[in-house]
């Protein structure tokens, strides 16, 4: 009887820890200017072990914030629909659909789509020490520049809560 009540209890707890699984279990999509933050997949989702979200960059746009890094976590991206230049500690690095890159912790990145195409990557972040709050923060400053140049201020130190080091700007 004993045995009943433990598989029983088994059983109980499989239920309740699949209780939210579903598919984009996230779906939220975050507009930053040219660019569309899609969240599949959360901390909240995954017990903070994994964070995955589209990234679409309209043609032509390169990336507002400054180039950055950060110690606690990896990104990879995947390439599912036309080519991001990625310049990694440096290097121009592009990256199209079918095409992996991994930017390991503390290496200083960006991006930029060259092209005119649109382009979209898979991002999966391990662990998922960033998330949405990220790109909501991000959004209002963008959205109070009201077209005209954000405030570099308030995007470092949103960086910097989240996470993220913001790079020297390069040498000229």
């Amino acid at each position: 009887m004993a045995r009943l009540g433990y598989i029983r209890c088994i059983f109980e707890h499989m239920e309740e820890s699949t209780k939210g699984v579903g598919v984009n279990p996230s779906d939220e999509t975050i507009r930053l200017g040219p660019l569309a933050v899609r969240f599949l997949v959360t901390g909240r989702d995954s017990s903070s072990s994994i964070a995955t979200f589209e990234l679409t960059v309209a043609g032509g746009a390169k990336l507002m914030a400054p180039a950055h890094s950060h110690d606690h976590y990896e990104e990879t991206l995947y390439g599912t629909e036309g080519v991001l230049t990625w310049t990694v500690d440096g290097k121009a690095i592009e990256v199209a659909p079918g095409q992996a890159l991994c930017i390991p912790r503390g290496a200083v990145h960006r991006f930029d789509n060259l092209r005119e195409q649109d382009a979209k990557c898979l991002c999966v972040i391990t662990p998922a020490a960033i998330g949405p709050e990220y790109f909501r923060e991000m959004a209002e400053v963008l959205k109070a520049s009201s077209g005209g140049p954000p405030d570099k201020a308030k995007m470092v130190e949103i960086m910097l809560r989240h996470g993220l080091t913001p790079a020297a700007p390069p040498k000229s």
